[in-house]
């Protein structure tokens, strides 16, 4: 059974008080690096970039197609102005100008239909621009919150990380100081279970919350006090305060 003296196996609880202090540390690093808020966050950048996209591509096609609006009214007003040219210049045969007038009639006809889906065009292109806008503007929100929510997160984390960095340097610094051989049983007990050290206390583990039953508390009895001893649920060891036997007080 490894040994260590009474005072020396105190000092164990402070070291473990370090470790929980540490686990707690880590634990409060893991939760903000899984903070709910980045997931959700990012589901929401990732639809919304999504729906930009979409009407993005909905205005590039408007605009292409209101390009090939004004090249047709285009053409057609060239189609008239020549016409028009060739009518008031007079020359030809007058079946041939009464033919021109016709075709000019016809041509401003097809520029007029031209000219409203030209403005058909233009004017839902004006709505779908309003739209990438707004939608837009919901991306720029989003990734503004999420700027924020991250910054706060790596100033929290930052704040973990440098109280962890203070607090295993003064567990290194007492650890220095134990006995290495009860040292080393604690560390192998603190891999393997979670805790290493922890106080018996007027028959109660306070590793497990549990109150050890009258034959473990006989073993615990006969055994050295230089001895260190284990508690029978949680496997940790069982620093014995002055009072670990007697009956707790009674309210």
């Amino acid at each position: 059974m490894a040994k260590a003296a009474p005072a020396e196996q105190l000092k164990l609880l402070e070291l473990q008080g370090l470790d929980a202090k540490l686990k707690s540390l880590s634990n409060r690093r893991r939760a903000l690096e899984t903070d709910p808020r980045i997931e959700d966050l990012q589901s929401a950048l990732s639809v919304a970039n999504g729906e930009l996209g979409s009407a993005k591509m909905a205005v590039h096609d408007a605009e292409a197609e209101l390009k090939r609006a004004e090249a047709d009214v285009e053409q057609v007003a060239s189609r008239i102005e020549r016409d028009e040219a060739r009518l008031n210049s007079g020359t030809g045969l007058s079946k041939d100008l009464v033919a021109l007038q016709k075709d000019i009639a016809s041509l401003n006809r097809r520029r007029s239909d031209l000219e409203d889906v030209e403005l058909e065009v233009l004017e839902r292109l004006d709505s779908l621009r309003e739209r990438q806008a707004a939608q837009q503007l919901i991306v720029d929100n989003v990734q503004g919150s999420f700027g924020g929510i991250r910054a706060e997160l790596d100033e929290a984390l930052a704040e973990v990380a440098a109280e962890a960095t203070v607090v295993s340097g003064k567990r290194a610094e007492f650890a220095a100081e134990l006995d290495a051989g009860m040292l080393a049983v604690y560390e192998k007990t603190l891999a393997k279970r979670g805790v290493g050290a922890a106080r018996l206390f007027h028959g109660t583990s306070e590793a497990s919350g549990m109150k050890l039953s009258p034959g473990d508390l006989a073993e615990i009895k006969a055994a050295a006090e230089d001895d260190i001893v284990f508690c029978p649920d949680s496997g940790a060891i069982l620093v014995r305060s002055a009072e670990w036997n007697t009956p707790a007080p009674t309210a």
